[in-house]
């Protein structure tokens, strides 16, 4: 399990959050060629204009086989990422490297078997917030909250969440917006 020493800080939207985005996904794709199905995903709060979020730019690559596990690592490593593993990874077929480094991280790589269950669902849960400006406040709030109560407690604040997300993502299935990411 990686290590984290920064606490949960919410900070305004930066307008520089997709461009570090961009410059990192170039280098992963390329890194990652071979082994990646579809584009990386700029995923999570800072995905979502005007949104307060961790100032950690939270994104998502599809592979074709957890099998590629120490190809993947190697070409990481190769990039300056650092394999970072969380609890659930093993179970979830997912790995998760930092960058530039584990415990102050700016940027955060989920890599997940593309025919894995859950990935898709992050991303409609961030298209609805970038359709949905009420709802990506009130998620903005929340998460202001949680972090002023304990900017420390990760897994609490996960957990915290959680039934906001659930809650979004009914909405959204509703609303015929949340529906499975054609697989490959």
């Amino acid at each position: 399990m990686s290590i984290r020493l920064d606490p949960i800080t919410i900070v305004p939207y930066d307008p520089a959050w997709p461009t570090s985005f961009e410059a990192q996904r170039v280098r992963i794709e390329a890194a990652l060629a071979g082994v990646l199905v579809g584009p990386v995903e700029h995923i999570g709060s800072t995905s979502v204009p005007g949104l307060a979020a961790k100032s950690i730019i939270d994104m998502l690559a599809r592979v074709d086989g957890y099998d590629h596990a120490a190809r993947i690592a190697a070409a990481m490593a190769g990039i300056g990422w650092f394999h970072a593993p969380e609890p659930g990874d093993e179970t979830d077929r997912k790995m998760s490297f930092c960058f530039p480094d584990i415990a102050h991280r700016s940027h955060h790589l989920h890599v997940v078997q593309a025919d894995s269950a859950g990935w898709s669902s992050w991303l409609a849960f961030r298209d609805h917030l970038r359709t949905h400006p009420a709802d990506a406040a009130a998620y903005g709030e929340l998460k202001a909250q949680l972090a002023a109560e304990d900017a420390r407690d990760r897994p609490r604040y996960r957990a915290a969440k959680a039934p906001f997300i659930a809650d979004v993502l009914r909405r959204s299935a509703a609303e015929g917006g949340h529906r499975e990411v054609d697989r490959p």
